[in-house]
């Protein structure tokens, strides 16, 4: 199941996003549990940032991972100033930069790390491929 929180919303297909999550963690081998997406201002995010992570800097997303075994669960918090600034930036849809920041906390939790450069382009990759399943 996926809760979604707002504090600004964009248009959002539920059902949609839903199944898609259901693709992305069956195509990894593992199971659906909850997760919960929280939409917010880049000062919330910033805010959210310091308070769990000690990071002072401006972020589209932070994860938090509870899954358990194969069981996919956890928080998405997303600064949606932050997706329609890098929309305008890599000249794309704000519904589509959305899309690779949800899919990319979602690979987060599938166990897919961006800290080094193997790991950034195999994160690439795999948003890509993901987008191509909406």
């Amino acid at each position: 199941m996926i809760e979604f929180e707002f504090i600004e919303v964009p248009e959002i297909n539920l059902d949609y996003i839903q199944e898609w999550f259901i693709k992305v963690v069956e195509n990894e081998g593992k199971t659906l549990s909850n997760i919960t997406v929280v939409l917010g201002s880049d000062d919330w995010l910033l805010e959210q940032n310091k308070s769990f992570l000690k990071h002072d800097y401006y972020t589209d997303i932070i994860t938090f991972d509870y899954c358990e075994m194969d069981f996919i669960s956890g928080d998405l918090l997303i600064s949606i100033d932050r997706v329609n600034d890098n929309a305008k930036n890599y000249n794309v849809s704000r519904e589509t930069e959305l899309n690779r920041v949800l899919v990319h906390g979602l690979l987060h939790l599938c166990g897919y790390g961006d800290k080094t450069e193997k790991e950034i382009e195999i994160m690439r990759k795999k948003e890509d491929y993901y987008l191509t399943l909406l």
